[in-house]
């Protein structure tokens, strides 16, 4: 690994995509929580909204202001070349993120989103993890909701578990929450793209190095009444065991051979079942350009849940842990997922890699593999719940 200097940049962080809603609600939560001497800057394609969002934050002075956009790749390589840390909330990322994975992979710059569209992970970690290994920048997706609780849950668990032998875990997910245009769009868009979907996947496989000795699996798991935890179980499609494995796969503490299923926890069936069918629908219409239009039209990108609303939001994530004659029950918790506790993930994940004693890693990488007792003091410190509820 040559990792490139980059101690002379001007900036450790910056965010880009600073002006969206999710992106607003992390430039004032780094305003309100960042060490002082954090050199740091918001970047986007507006100059004016910038401008103006630096005029709202405390010392809001200090702040640096940079013009970035999807559309101009050498204004992200300059971006990039600006600094240590690159944190950006522009999605659908499968349409607008390529160019800075790129940059930053090119200049050794580390990198984080918010991404929790399997596609787009999988074909960065093809085009771009070897440039990235060969400049030490750190490639890290999912760093929100999708898929922080999740994997550093299994990465707490884990730990609680015994070590060398094979270890099964099974998260459950509650959410109280709404969503934002932007989760909407990135959401529809996925669901629109499954046969590239899966073929990014097949590339990826085919490219991924296999594991001697080892075995690392994450099936869906069937639909059922899940005593642990007192609800049913409805296995949950998102990306989220798809990081988890990758962690398990770059980190020998998961043991021989490892499981890790994925769940939405619904006490009530009527609900469970309303549920399925109605991310049915909506899965369907993506597929009709005229019904997905109609759909993205109900949400704009940069709408939100209101301050009330997500005050009042709440996640829950358990987990069942076993191996080693031992079980284990964990819990990751907090408040608004998607948009309060998402910023706080977010930013916090930026600091640990701009300013933490991190393992040596680089390429496309987890936040588990990259950061984990690191971030998790983080999070703990900033008011998310890691805990072992029981232990037998």
């Amino acid at each position: 690994m040559s990792r490139i200097s980059r101690a002379d940049r001007p900036y450790d962080l910056v965010l880009f995509g600073a002006t969206g809603f999710v992106g607003t609600l992390t430039a004032h939560y780094l305003a309100a929580h960042a060490p002082e001497d954090l050199r740091w800057a918001v970047a986007g394609r507006d100059e004016g909204r910038l401008e103006r969002l630096r005029e709202e934050l405390p010392g809001g002075a200090d702040v640096g202001v940079l013009r970035a956009d999807m559309a101009e790749p050498a204004t992200l390589r300059a971006l990039a070349e600006h600094a240590r840390v690159v944190a950006t909330t522009v999605g659908p990322y499968v349409l607008y993120g390529e160019e800075l994975v790129a940059a930053c992979a090119d200049t050794g710059a580390d990198y984080l989103d918010l991404t929790g569209e399997p596609e787009f992970v999988d074909l960065m970690y093809v085009r771009h993890d070897a440039r990235a290994r060969e400049t030490g920048a750190r490639l890290v997706h999912a760093c929100g909701f999708d898929s922080v609780p999740h994997d550093l849950g299994a990465y707490f668990t884990v730990r609680r578990l015994p070590e060398g032998v094979p270890l099964t875990v099974d998260g459950y997910v509650t959410v109280d929450a709404a969503f934002s245009g932007g989760t909407l769009a990135s959401a529809l868009n996925q669901m629109a793209r499954g046969r590239r979907m899966w073929a990014a996947a097949r590339e990826r496989a085919r490219h991924e190095p296999r594991l001697p000795g080892r075995r690392v699996t994450a099936p869906s798991g069937t639909p059922g009444y899940a005593a642990e935890v007192g609800a049913w179980a409805l296995p949950l499609p998102t990306i989220d065991p798809q990081i988890v494995r990758r962690s398990a796969r770059a980190l020998e503490r998961y043991g021989p051979d490892f499981r890790y299923r994925h769940y939405a926890a619904v006490r009530r069936l009527p609900v469970a079942l309303g549920g399925i069918a109605a991310v049915g629908a909506v899965a369907a219409a993506a597929q009709l350009p005229p019904a997905r239009r109609w759909l993205s039209d109900r949400l704009k990108p940069g709408d939100g849940p209101s301050a009330e609303k997500r005050a009042r939001s709440r996640f829950s994530v358990r987990f069942v842990g076993e191996g080693g004659g031992r079980r284990v029950f964990t819990e990751v918790a907090g408040g608004d997922p998607g948009y309060d506790e998402t910023a706080k993930m977010f930013a916090e994940a930026a600091l640990c890699l701009a300013f933490d004693d991190l393992p040596p890693t680089a390429g496309q990488v987890t936040t588990a593999q990259a950061m984990g007792d690191a971030l998790t003091g983080r999070l703990r410190a900033a008011g998310i719940t890691f805990r072992v509820a029981a232990e037998r």
